[in-house]
This record gives C-alpha cells, sequence and structure tokens, in this order.
C-alpha cells in the first residue's frame, strides 16, 4: 500500500484538520471533536442542514458543508459512523432556533448513533427530523427501497435541501424537498478493484484484473453480479438498463438530475466518456437532462469504478437544483 499519511490512526482527525485550514474563512472545526460548522451563515435565519457519516469517501461528506449545503457535519473514521456525541454536537452547532434536518446514508450504525443523539437533542427541546438516503438499487429490491444503502444521492439530497434552508424555506418545506429529492433518485455503481483502509494496509477484497463487480458498495459490500470487464459503452448500457427498469418511473418528456461519479481512481477521461454514452441512451429514450455532474463526489478510497445517479425532476427541485452552491467539495453557480 502506498498512501501519503503519517499514522494510520490519525487520519481522519489530521483529514479534517487539514479542510478546515484551506477553508479557514468560511469553515471551523469544534474543539477536540470531528464536526465541522459554517461560519458564514446567521443560523436564526434558518433551518439547519446536518448531514455525516465515516470519511473515506471524500468529498463527501466533508466537502459537502458551505452555502446551499450543509451546515455542519458529523465526520466519523474511515467507513465508521460518527459517534452519538459528535452528531449531538454538530446538531447544536446548526440549530438557530427553527429546527434541523440530519441527512445520512441508510447504514445501521449511522442510524443508531444519528437517531441517539436525534432523541438528545429533542430532549433539550430542538426540533429534530431525519432524512435517510436510500438510492443504490443493488441492496434491495423496489418493494424495500428504505432497506437500500445510501449512496452518491447523498449529494443531490443534500443540494437540494441546502438550497431550500438558504432561501428560507420553513423547516416543514426544507425537510419535504429532502425527502423528495431522495425519493426520486436512484443510483447503481460499478467495480473494478478494491480500496485499501489506511489501518489495514491491504485490499479490502479481490477482484481478477479481468473482471467487473455490478452494484457493489462503497464500502466493499457484495455485489449483484460479477461478469467480465466490459467497455466504457456497455457499461453505461448495463447501468442504464438496470436503472430505468427499477421503480422510478421515467418516460419520455421528463428531466433528470445526472451524476457520473467516480470512486477515487477512476479518470475525469473515464467519467466523460460514460457520460457521453448516457447521454445517448437518455437522448433515444427522449428524456431530459436538465443538470449533469461529471467527477469524484463520493468516493471509497482508491477504488476504480464509478456509479450513475439519477434524480427525477420537476419544477420545485428545479428550481433548487439551479440555486447557487458553494462547498469545498461542489461549487454551483
Amino acid at each position: 500500500m502506498k498512501k501519503l499519511i503519517n499514522d494510520p490512526l490519525l487520519v481522519t482527525d489530521e483529514l479534517v484538520e487539514g479542510l478546515v485550514l484551506a477553508h479557514r474563512k468560511k469553515l471551523r472545526k469544534l474543539d477536540d471533536m470531528n464536526v465541522v460548522v459554517r461560519t458564514d451563515v446567521d443560523f436564526s435565519r434558518k433551518t439547519g442542514v446536518v448531514i455525516g457519516g465515516g470519511s473515506g469517501h471524500e468529498p463527501l461528506f466533508l466537502g459537502f458543508v458551505g452555502r446551499g449545503m450543509g451546515d455542519s457535519i458529523a465526520h466519523g473514521d474511515i467507513f465508521t459512523s460518527p459517534s452519538v456525541d459528535v452528531v449531538y454536537e454538530a446538531i447544536k452547532a446548526a440549530d438557530g432556533g427553527n429546527g434541523v434536518v440530519l441527512i445520512y446514508g441508510n447504514y445501521m450504525g449511522d442510524i443508531l448513533n444519528f437517531d441517539m443523539a436525534q432523541e438528545l437533542a429533542r430532549a433539550e427541546g430542538m426540533r429534530v427530523e431525519t432524512v435517510r438516503v436510500w438510492d443504490d438499487i443493488a441492496s434491495a429490491p423496489p418493494e424495500k427501497k428504505d432497506e437500500r444503502r445510501g449512496t452518491s444521492a447523498d449529494v443531490f439530497v443534500i443540494k437540494i435541501a441546502g438550497a431550500a434552508s438558504e432561501l428560507g424555506m420553513s423547516f416543514d418545506n426544507v425537510l419535504r424537498a429532502a425527502e423528495k429529492a431522495r425519493d426520486q433518485s436512484r443510483s447503481l455503481g460499478v467495480s473494478l478493484s478494491s480500496c485499501t483502509l489506511p489501518a489495514v494496509g491491504k485490499p479490502i477484497f479481490e477482484l481478477e484484473k479481468d473482471m467487473m463487480m455490478i452494484g457493489m458498495g462503497v464500502h466493499g459490500e457484495p455485489g449483484i453480479e460479477k461478469t467480465k470487464l466490459l467497455s466504457a459503452d456497455e457499461t453505461a448500457d448495463v447501468i442504464f438498463s438496470r436503472l430505468l427498469d427499477d421503480d422510478l418511473a421515467l418516460q419520455a418528456g421528463d428531466e433528470i438530475a445526472l451524476l457520473v461519479n467516480g470512486y477515487g481512481a477512476t479518470t475525469m477521461m473515464e467519467l466523460y466518456i460514460v457520460n457521453r454514452r448516457l447521454h445517448q441512451l437518455f437522448e433515444e429514450r427522449g428524456i431530459g437532462i436538465y443538470g449533469n455532474l461529471v467527477g469524484n463526489y463520493c468516493t471509497s478510497q482508491e477504488m476504480a469504478g464509478c456509479s450513475v445517479t439519477m434524480m427525477k425532476l420537476d419544477d420545485e427541485l428545479k428550481m433548487l437544483y439551479d440555486q447557487p452552491a458553494e462547498s469545498p467539495g461542489l461549487t454551483l453557480f
């Protein structure tokens, strides 16, 4: 394993410290705790948006704190949920009296710790509600969609909730917009290689050089099919077919936001080639691509591969998608 790190057990602390130093005019870190909070906002004027999860997926979640995005983040160790105390402090830091919406991926450790922190905050009179993201179609069938893993749709859900909050929309409307973004999003990814955890020093799984895995999770969770390595167009075709055969009804005339996401080791060249083919496929179906993100947004260390996320849009989601966002990991004007 070759990584530019110091002590493998301190990578998360040093990661957070380095990011805050790079953006110290707009972000601050709570003392002795991996909670990062905006400094460029009056929380008394908005609903707080708290995001969080384990590190190792940068820029998710750490890079999505900023204007039109999250207001604070509870940051955990590599692929590990933040503790109850960390989540609780992130909630308090973003609460200006108008309530807080929690957004995180649908994983058991996150659910337990965020739920416990939410109850602590409620016991102190804070209004707190949760939106768990469950977009990965490979992890459960449509009738059990609330059991699906949360992956790169986190980007869209955070973007929409952050925009609604920044516009001064009510707590109920921020929550509703975030839930709508979640419910209208689906994702599927393909992996070409494993990642290596800093504290382990070796790949977490083995995948033959001429093989790829369809549907593998961002923590190495089992996929749904192992197949021979496909070309970029063939890969896009498989992902497109499985996404549109899922329970998100799309028809000619619909519009989507499209995210072609790299897992960490995939070049922009490869991602743009996949994006090109997806545009062809959506155009053939008469489905418009209103917004398009291409890049590394939800990674898995140095895993090779990509995921594709689509969010079906209505007029409200288009309006919120168009709002400015300014954060280390996503800036849109």
